[in-house]
């Protein structure tokens, strides 16, 4: 597999991205680069859920439904969700209907308040594990790029003992580089130095 793609623009991106003009938007304008405040957060752990067994293409072309179907990822209100909106949202062809999926964003929200409530926030509650600041890494292949790794273990066992779900240490791992935390760019790309 070749680690870099040239884009029409003449620019060097990570090759996942391909030649799709949303997927290289979402690869230059967010992917790896920090993120943080609670609602984001909670909207990216979400979809990191729903793409689990699918691409991320998928859960891209549907971000804008999910937000709406998910009132924008307030997490508050996606706490309160009852049996009633799980069947609304089983009923939307514009998501992933998935029960397990679904029921598992309501849950992860009722944890997201608890762990708001230990840690000031889910932010600082998440980027501690980084000590606060992402992991610049230096990778050269997409070979070399890990599905996971000590530290999206700990974190994985960590929220799975605080009772969320869909929170293995493999999405904890692609949630890290979608967010920032880790910088997995590889160091061709033209986005490794802009997000470090």
């Amino acid at each position: 597999m070749t680690s870099l793609i040239v884009g029409d623009d003449g620019r060097p991106r990570c090759a996942w991205v391909g030649h799709d003009a949303e997927y290289q938007r979402y690869h230059d304008d967010e992917w790896g680069a920090p993120l943080h405040g609670d609602r984001p957060l909670f909207e990216k752990l979400s979809l990191e859920g729903f793409q689990a067994g699918l691409s991320w293409i998928t859960i891209l072309r549907r971000r804008e439904t999910f937000r709406l179907a998910f009132r924008d990822f307030d997490i508050d209100a996606v706490a309160a969700f009852d049996e009633r909106d799980v069947e609304r949202l089983m009923a939307d062809p514009g998501i992933i209907r998935n029960r397990l999926k679904i029921a598992a964003t309501i849950q992860n929200a009722k944890m997201f308040l608890k762990v708001r409530e230990e840690f000031g926030s889910f932010d600082a509650y998440l980027w501690r594990f980084v000590d606060g600041k992402p992991i610049v890494n230096r990778r050269k292949s997409m070979q070399e790029v890990p599905a996971k790794t000590e530290i999206s273990d700990a974190m994985s066992k960590d929220l799975l003992k605080r009772g969320f779900k869909f929170v293995g240490s493999t999405i904890c791992y692609a949630n890290m580089q979608a967010i920032g935390m880790v910088n997995d760019h590889l160091v061709t790309c033209f986005r490794h130095g802009k997000v470090s």
